[in-house]
């Protein structure tokens, strides 16, 4: 039986029109949830992304400071270090352009991507990055992959390569019906979404520019750099001696490095080890000299001269004797005393500072020290704990043996820096960047800690929160009131699928010195694999 088709009315047609095109405008409406969340997310990618760059300024002032010193040994390294720097520099100032234009599009000619009016526009990205002819989103694509296989030349790590080549992908997912990247990236997006995914490249950039730079750092000896010169000492076994005794003196360059030995010359001729014996022979004053030769990271060998005089007496000296001028006096004192910051070359406010005190030919027991602006508490075996009271103020460390004073040494004092958030991996630290899911599900918390490479201080976490988004892009916070994730956290961790990012925010911790701290700055940003 054939179906017999009801003719539909002009105004029939209009209605069943206007009901497509209200469905339409449905489909493509965004939730102000949603455009708040891309604001929430852009503003702690803009305050990481700001850190970065200072962070990375700061480095490359220092390379360049070492180029004015020494340009022979450092030149190579500071041509790489701006080669670095510009390529960074312009394509984050390009993405920075494609942020005002994008805003203009959607504002008009006062707009601004920090205060964005029309955030649910979806037609101004789309415009600026896939007009035909104009649009920028093929030449950003261009840009982006020629950086990341420029950028990746400088970077010897695997690690640290595949998380930059994954941060500065290109890739587009399967399942984008044959999309390009542009279109993936930008097409109908609203306007506070597309500047987000701008913003997120800035950071990328100022990411992968910042280990570019460590690198290079770690090349020069930059960071390894913790005194202000490299001088040679000996160390005798002692400086008075009597016919027939035995001289035992050790030499050594510090700062000391361990992973090679220095060729030591005395009298000009080259000794095995450090060590030389030398035997007392007539009275009077004698002189123990030479150089000693070590090679920096560079390769370049480092000459360092010696001189130690020792005296080789007929007798017993007074501990007292009387001068011509009818004064009593002592002798010289021979020994010269070490004070080493077991840390570095600071010390800590508010914080038990390891300190080594040590005198050559003096017992330990024997060895006295003070000091200003804090406490000096010692521990035995020439060990003691300095605890300086404020930040900014130098304090002094004087030293004394059997009531003689020796010397004093001045520390500059500084605050204890943030610590940086990481998840345990064993023994390792994850602090930002792909992580499995059995990993993360078998995860009790977070940590944090100064993790420098000569610092390792351990920090107590107190809060953090965590920020999730939704299938429609709504910013899902869930806070944690100490250091371990919270039931609401490990379930919304067993929804998250393959690629999901989260992130770690809003670390609080309490330090040894004392002082609680936010980490604003210091997110953490983790993809479940």
């Amino acid at each position: 039986m054939a179906i017999i088709k009801k003719k539909v009315s002009p105004r029939q047609k209009m209605i069943n029109l206007m009901y497509i095109v209200l469905m339409a405008m449905l489909a493509l409406n965004v939730s102000t949830e949603v455009l708040n969340g891309f604001s929430v997310v852009e503003e702690s990618l803009n305050r990481t992304t700001g850190n970065s760059t200072k962070e990375n300024s700061a480095i490359f002032n220092e390379i360049e400071k070492m180029m004015q010193k020494n340009p022979q040994k450092v030149k190579e390294w500071f041509a790489m270090a701006s080669t670095v720097r510009n390529m960074s520099d312009s394509l984050y100032n390009y993405a920075q352009q494609l942020k005002v234009d994008i805003a203009k599009e959607a504002d008009g000619e006062d707009g601004n991507p920090l205060h964005i009016k029309n955030k649910d526009n979806l037609e101004a990205a789309s415009y600026v990055m896939l007009a035909p002819g104009t649009g920028q989103g093929h030449k950003l694509f261009n840009a982006i992959n020629s950086y990341r296989t420029r950028i990746l030349k400088f970077v010897t790590d695997p690690r640290q390569k595949n998380l930059i080549a994954s941060n500065l992908s290109t890739d587009v997912p399967k399942s984008t019906l044959n999309k390009n990247w542009e279109e993936y990236m930008f097409e109908d997006m609203p306007v506070a979404a597309a500047i987000t995914l701008l913003s997120k490249l800035q950071s990328d950039i100022r990411y992968a520019e910042g280990e570019v730079l460590h690198t290079l750092v770690a090349n020069i000896g930059l960071k390894d750099l913790r005194v202000n010169k490299l001088e040679a000492f000996v160390v005798p076994s002692q400086t008075r001696l009597y016919p027939g005794e035995t001289l035992t003196a050790q030499m050594f360059m510090a700062a000391v490095d361990s992973t090679q030995q220095p060729q030591v010359y005395v009298n000009g001729q080259l000794i095995k080890g450090n060590q030389v014996t030398v035997k007392a022979g007539a009275p009077g004053k004698h002189t123990l000299s030479g150089y000693i030769l070590i090679k920096d990271l560079v390769g370049n060998v480092i000459k360092r001269n010696f001189s130690q005089d020792y005296w080789v007496t007929g007798g017993p000296q007074p501990e007292r004797y009387i001068s011509p001028d009818g004064m009593q006096k002592t002798p010289a004192f021979e020994g010269m005393a070490t004070i080493a910051a077991d840390l570095m070359n600071v010390l800590y406010a508010g914080f038990d500072n390891p300190i080594t005190i040590s005198i050559p030919n003096t017992a330990q027991s024997e060895v006295q020290a003070t000091m200003t602006g804090g406490s000096l508490v010692a521990r035995g075996g020439g060990k003691f704990v300095a605890r300086p009271t404020s930040v900014g103020k130098n304090v002094t460390i004087s030293v004394s043996a059997k009531g003689r004073a020796i010397g004093k040494y001045e520390f500059r004092v500084r605050k204890l820096p943030d610590p940086s958030p990481y998840i345990t991996m064993g023994s390792d630290r994850f602090k930002s960047g792909a992580l499995s899911k059995a990993a993360l599900m078998a995860a009790p918390g977070i940590k944090a800690a100064i993790d420098d490479g000569l610092l390792d201080i351990p920090f107590t976490v107190t809060s953090f929160r965590t920020v999730f988004f939704d299938n429609m892009g709504n910013a899902v916070p869930l806070a944690s009131n100490g250091a371990q994730f919270s039931a609401q956290q490990k379930e919304q961790f067993r929804h998250l699928s393959r690629n999901k990012r989260f992130y770690i925010t809003n670390v609080v911790v309490h330090g040894p010195d004392g002082t609680t701290r936010t980490l604003n700055g210091r997110n953490m940003e983790v993809i479940v694999q």
